[in-house]
């Protein structure tokens, strides 16, 4: 039996990354994956979506192409090509995760892995089983679509998102059922292409989780893309008939469309990898870990979307890192007080931190800077003038806590602003910071001068 340091269940972004860690400070690594490295994010979420969404992107930008003096005649789109570029751009970086595993000396098993013991991971594949001795389990099993049975997913009429990554012909209509992050993305992306996008969500709001003054940005950037919101509906059921589907509201309110999407739930990857010969403790379908991502089992980590937590790509591979460090006898805790997150509609949106929202809750008294894209020499030579940056201080103190963008490039832009909050800086440091001219990140310096009413390209009653 070979016999590691650390065995990884799971290859994605928390998986991979804590395995090439653990190689690079000496330990001898085992990584066991099912499928193709990368996961959900590289294979089925993060990255083919953004492919996507770039294709989307351009063919918007061709298509408004006269505003720069630009004619394009007999503009077409195909959607098999461009999901052909999407496989490229997978198989390319899933590639390149694997030339990274082996050249950290990580060895890879293909198969089904799962917990025989303390101690022992069994591995199953088409060759046979085989058990390997490790000293460390770290679990990275991630999460899959949740197969809710009141919408009948069938994966052809009714599809989740990995169905609707692999379509070959834009559909003619399109219903998505919940209006977050992956709901707004996919109506954004579908919605470019030429399909007409309704989008279903429970709650009073699209992007829930947002200030009111981004989400109206969004909403109406939607409204001009033809993209009809519906919220605080609730759908009762869902039923394939005749050349398309009928959804049916609880008010009676009916819609037929050629496909519906359905972009809630995720349903977390437990079952049958072994928690239970070891004993590992479950909270709520996950599994409960600690700050140092250990579970209650000397010896057993568990990262990502397994553990409930925060289900971000970028937050599963800081966790890998830290249950990796961990478990060969580092001491590290997660702090999630400082992480960014990025939404492609488009505009794009980014946050970090607290958001004005949260502030009055939290017993916060802030101030708030805020600066338009439309006063943005870069934004407008762009022809991207919608959206703003929202920065979000200490009133005491001066500390920027945070952010939220809503514009062009927002997902970029935040980088800036997350390191501010992590070093615990004021807005005398963003403002004393010379900005590139003509550039987008300009927005960010003047939304930190306007929290004292002192930005340069707006008018502002000072504070």
């Amino acid at each position: 039996m070979k016999e590691f340091d650390v065995v990884v269940i799971g290859g994605g972004p928390g998986g991979y990354v804590a395995a090439i860690r653990g190689a690079q400070a000496g330990a001898k690594v085992c990584l066991v994956e099912k499928d193709r490295v990368g996961g959900t994010c590289l294979n089925r979420g993060c990255i083919p979506t953004k492919a996507l969404y770039y294709s989307a992107k351009v063919l918007h930008t061709v298509k408004k192409s006269s505003e720069f003096g630009v004619d394009t005649d007999g503009v077409a789109f195909d959607l098999s090509r461009a999901m052909e570029r999407k496989d490229d751009v997978v198989r390319r970086l899933v590639g390149g995760v694997e030339q990274l595993l082996k050249g950290n000396g990580v060895e890879v098993l293909k198969g089904e892995g799962a917990i025989e013991g303390r101690g022992r991971v069994r591995v199953v594949s088409a060759g046979g089983t085989e058990v390997v001795g490790a000293k460390n389990i770290i679990i990275a099993t991630g999460s899959e679509p949740a197969m809710i049975p009141a919408f009948n997913i069938d994966r052809k009429n009714v599809l989740t998102s990995t169905e609707a990554l692999d379509l070959r012909e834009v559909p003619d209509s399109l219903l998505i059922i919940g209006g977050g992050v992956m709901g707004c993305e996919f109506a954004t992306i579908f919605a470019r292409f030429g399909c007409k996008v309704k989008i279903a969500e429970l709650l009073p709001t699209i992007l829930s989780s947002e200030d009111k003054q981004v989400v109206r940005v969004v909403s109406k950037a939607f409204k001009n893309a033809g993209v009809e919101v519906y919220t605080g509906v609730e759908v009762d059921g869902v039923e394939v008939v005749e050349n398309g589907v009928k959804t049916t509201f609880k008010d009676g309110t009916e819609f037929h469309t050629e496909k519906v999407l359905v972009t809630i739930g995720r349903s977390f990857n437990i079952e049958g990898i072994g928690l239970d010969k070891v004993g590992v403790e479950l909270d709520r379908g996950c599994i409960r870990v600690n700050e140092r991502m250990e579970t209650n089992v000397a010896g057993v980590y568990a990262i990502g979307d397994v553990t409930g937590g925060m289900l971000l790509a970028h937050v599963a591979s800081v966790e890998g890192e830290v249950a990796v460090s961990n478990a060969l006898g580092g001491e590290r805790r997660m702090d999630y007080s400082v992480i960014p997150a990025g939404i492609f509609t488009d505009p794009e949106i980014a946050s970090v931190g607290l958001r004005e929202k949260d502030a009055a809750s939290k017993g916060i008294e802030v101030k708030v800077g805020r600066f338009p894209y439309a006063a943005s020499g870069k934004a407008l030579a762009m022809s991207e003038a919608e959206g703003f940056v929202q920065i979000v201080t200490d009133a005491s103190t001066d500390e920027v806590l945070g952010a939220s963008i809503v514009g062009a490039h927002a997902t970029d832009l935040i980088g800036e602003v997350a390191l501010a909050v992590k070093a615990g800086v004021g807005v005398k440091e963003i403002v004393e910071t010379v900005h590139a001219h003509p550039t987008l990140p300009e927005i960010v310096l003047e939304a930190a001068e306007d929290v004292h009413g002192l930005a340069v390209h707006k008018l502002t009653r000072r504070r």
